[in-house]
C-alpha cells in the first residue's frame, strides 16, 4: 500500500506538522489501511470509516493524552490507534493481532479504559472532568458517543449529571443516522429535526437537559472539523457537540449496506462480498421455523430486540409480523422489562439477546421477571468459549440466569430439543424461561420423550457418567469414543435446577460423574451437581472455563488451557477410575 504521509506519523503531535491537504491525503490513506486488515481479519467496518475525519482532527487540534478522549463502544478506535503510535498494526499482516478492537489502557497512554459495551462514555468522561478539577489539573475531557447509544439509559444519566458541571467537558454525539441497525425511538425523531434545521429546531433533547449546543452539519470534512474543535478547545463549561457523518463513508458497500457492514468477516474489497458465506441450516433457521409454527397455531408471540436484529435475522419475523416485533434499541433493561409489562397482560413475549450484553439488564431479569414470576421467553446467544476482547466474553451467562430464583435456565443440544423448549417455554405460566442458543452447528435427533425438568439420559453406562451441557454434547460422544469401558451419557437439559431424581440414581453404579460446560465453572451448572455429590462417595470432575476476562487467545489455546479437548478429559477420567 503506498501510505507516504501516514508513514510520517508515529504520535499524535506529528499530525500538527501537515497541511490541510496533506491531513485530507492522510484520512483517504488510512481509509485505504483500514479496508485492507478488515477485509481480510473481519471487524468493525461502517463505525470506523464514518469517524476518519474527525478522529485526525481532534489529534491535529488538542493535545492527546493531556486532553482525554472517551470512545463510546470504542468500537470505531481504530484510527485513533493508528494515529496513537500503533499503526503497524494495520499496515503489517504480521501484527494484525497485536491490538485489540476496542480501546485498551494496556496498549497505549491514549486509552483509558477498555470498553466494548455501548452508552458509557459521557458518565466516564464526567466522572474524569470532576476528578480533573477536584485535583485542579488541567486539559479537555471528551465523550465520543454515537447517537445509537443514546437509547442506552447510562447515557441518559451521563448526560443529566454533565449538565450539572461548571467546566470542560466536550460531548461529541457522533450521529450517523444508525445504531447497529437503523436507530428506533423518540429520541430520532428530534436528532432528525436537529438534522434538518441545521441544529436549530426547538426540539433539543440537550438544551432541555441543561446542556449548551452546537451543530456540525458535515462531520466528514477536515476542514470543518479542524475549524470546530479550533473553536471548542478548552472551553470552561459542558457543551454538546452535534457532528453529523456517514456511516461506512468512502467504501459504496458499507454505505449501501449499513447494518451488515457495522461488523463484517472477512470480505472480498472489490465487491464487499463475504470470502466463506454460511451455507447449510442454522439454529437461526430453527428458531424461526417455531416461530411460525406458534404464529400459525395463535400463540401471542412477541419478538423483542435490543438493537441487533442481526443476531437472529428478527427483521424476517418483523416483515411478515411487523405488529409483533419491537427493536428498542440499544436498551436491554427496556427488552426485559417490555417482555414483563406484555406477559402481565397475557402475551408471550420473546426476548432475544447477546449473552454479553444481557448482563446490562440483570436488575431486570431478577426484579421484574424472577420476583414477579412472569412468563416471559428469553433467547441467549454467545454461549461459548471462544477467542474475543474480554468485554465481549460469552462464558458468564450460565452463573448469571441459572441462579435466578425461579428462572428457568435450558440447553438443548440439537434443533429438536430447541423446537420443544421454545413450544414448553410459550405454553407456561410459571416464570421466565430462558434458552441458551447452541454455539455450535445444528445438530438433530429424533425426540421421542420431553421433560424441560427431566434429565435426559442418552447412553446408560457404567461406573463413569458424562453430564454435558448444551453444545458441549458432542464433545461427550468423542470422549466415549476413547474410553476403554461404556459411560453414562446425560444431557441435562435445565441447567438451573438440578434432577435430583436421576443424580441419586446414578450412585448405586457410578463412582464418578463428569460434567462439561462452554462456560465459567464459578457459579456454573457443574458446581451445582458437586454440592449435590458432596456427602456421597461419588467424586465429581468438573469441566469448564476459568472465571477471568480473556483477552483475544486463540479458541484452540482455550479449549487445551480448560482441558476440553477429548485426550485430555479421557486422562483425567482413567486417572479417576
Amino acid at each position: 500500500m503506498n501510505t507516504p504521509i501516514l508513514n510520517t506519523i508515529d504520535q499524535p503531535a506529528d499530525l500538527k506538522k501537515l497541511s490541510r491537504e496533506q491531513l485530507t491525503q492522510l484520512a483517504k490513506e488510512i481509509r485505504q489501511v483500514l479496508l485492507n486488515k478488515v477485509s481480510q481479519t473481519g471487524g468493525h467496518v461502517g463505525p470506523n470509516l464514518g469517524v476518519v475525519e474527525l478522529t485526525i482532527a481532534f489529534h491535529t487540534i488538542f493535545n492527546s493524552p493531556t486532553d482525554k478522549v472517551v470512545w463510546d463502544v470504542s468500537h470505531q478506535s481504530y484510527t485513533h490507534k493508528i494515529l496513537t503510535g500503533r499503526k503497524e498494526a494495520w499496515l503489517s499482516k504480521d501484527h494484525f493481532d497485536d491490538v485489540s478492537g476496542y480501546t485498551e489502557p494496556e496498549e497505549s497512554p491514549h486509552d483509558y479504559f477498555n470498553i466494548g459495551h455501548t452508552s458509557t462514555s459521557i458518565a466516564l468522561a464526567t466522572g474524569m472532568a470532576s476528578a480533573r478539577d477536584l485535583q485542579g489539573k488541567s486539559g479537555n475531557v471528551m465523550a465520543v458517543i454515537g447517537d445509537g447509544s443514546l437509547s442506552g439509559g447510562l447515557a441518559l444519566e451521563g448526560l443529566n449529571i454533565a449538565a450539572t458541571l461548571k467546566s470542560n467537558l466536550i460531548i461529541l454525539v457522533n450521529d450517523n443516522e444508525m445504531a447497529i441497525a437503523e436507530d428506533h425511538g423518540g429520541i430520532y425523531e428530534g436528532l432528525k429535526e436537529l438534522r434538518d434545521t441545521n441544529g436549530q429546531s426547538s426540539h433539543n433533547l440537550f438544551k432541555a437537559m441543561g446542556l449548551d449546543y452546537r451543530y456540525v452539519e458535515n462531520g466528514n470534512d477536515i476542514a470543518t472539523m479542524l475549524d470546530t474543535f479550533k473553536e471548542i478547545k478548552d472551553i470552561d463549561h459542558p457543551i454538546v457537540l452535534h457532528v453529523h457523518t456517514e456511516k461506512g463513508h468512502g467504501y459504496q458497500p458499507a454505505v449501501d449496506h449499513k447494518e451488515a457492514f457495522h461488523w463484517h468477516v472477512p470480505f472480498d474489497l472489490a465487491t464487499g462480498k463475504t470470502l466463506h458465506p454460511v451455507t447449510g441450516e442454522t439454529y437461526t433457521d430453527v428458531i424461526h421455523n417455531q416461530l411460525e409454527k406458534e404464529f400459525s397455531a395463535g400463540t401471542p408471540i412477541t419478538a423483542i430486540t435490543a438493537a441487533i436484529p442481526g443476531g437472529y435475522d428478527l427483521k424476517r419475523f418483523g416483515k411478515k409480523h411487523p405488529k409483533n416485533y419491537f427493536d428498542v434499541g440499544i436498551a436491554e433493561q427496556e427488552s426485559i422489562t417490555l417482555a414483563a409489562g406484555q406477559a402481565k397482560m397475557g402475551m408471550h413475549p420473546i426476548a432475544f439477546e447477546s449473552g454479553t450484553f444481557l448482563q446490562r439488564a440483570y436488575d431486570q431479569l431478577s426484579h421484574d421477571l424472577g420476583i414477579n414470576k412472569l412468563p416471559v421467553t428469553i433467547m441467549v446467544s454467545g454461549g461459548s468459549i471462544s477467542a474475543g476482547d474480554p468485554t465481549h466474553q460469552g462464558i458468564f451467562d450460565i452463573a448469571m440466569l441459572s441462579n435466578i430464583p425461579g428462572l428457568t435456565y435450558l440447553a438443548p443440544t440439537t434443533k429438536e430439543e430447541l423446537q420443544a423448549m421454545m413450544h414448553y417455554a410459550l405454553h407456561q405460566n410459571n416464570g421466565p424461561v430462558a434458552i441458551r442458543v447452541p454455539s455450535n452447528g445444528v445438530h438433530s435427533s429424533e425426540l421421542t420423550d420431553f421433560d424441560a425438568h427431566k434429565m435426559n439420559v442418552l447412553q446408560k453406562g457404567q461406573k463413569v457418567a458424562i453430564l454435558s451441557v448444551g453444545s458441549l454434547l458432542p464433545l461427550a460422544q468423542e470422549v466415549q469414543n476413547d474410553l476403554d469401558f461404556e459411560a453414562t451419557i446425560i444431557d441435562p437439559r435445565d441447567i438451573s435446577k438440578l434432577d435430583e431424581a436421576t443424580l441419586t440414581s446414578l450412585e448405586k453404579d457410578h463412582q464418578l460423574v463428569v460434567t462439561l460446560e462452554e462456560a465459567s465453572l464459578s457459579g456454573g451448572f457443574g458446581e451445582k451437581v458437586s454440592r449435590f455429590y458432596g456427602n456421597t462417595d461419588v467424586h465429581t470432575l468438573n469441566f469448564g472455563a476459568a472465571k477471568r476476562f480473556n483477552d483475544r487467545e486463540t479458541t484452540d489455546e482455550l479449549w487445551h488451557e480448560f482441558k476440553l479437548t477429548p485426550e485430555q478429559i479421557v486422562m483425567e477420567i482413567n486417572a479417576n477410575v
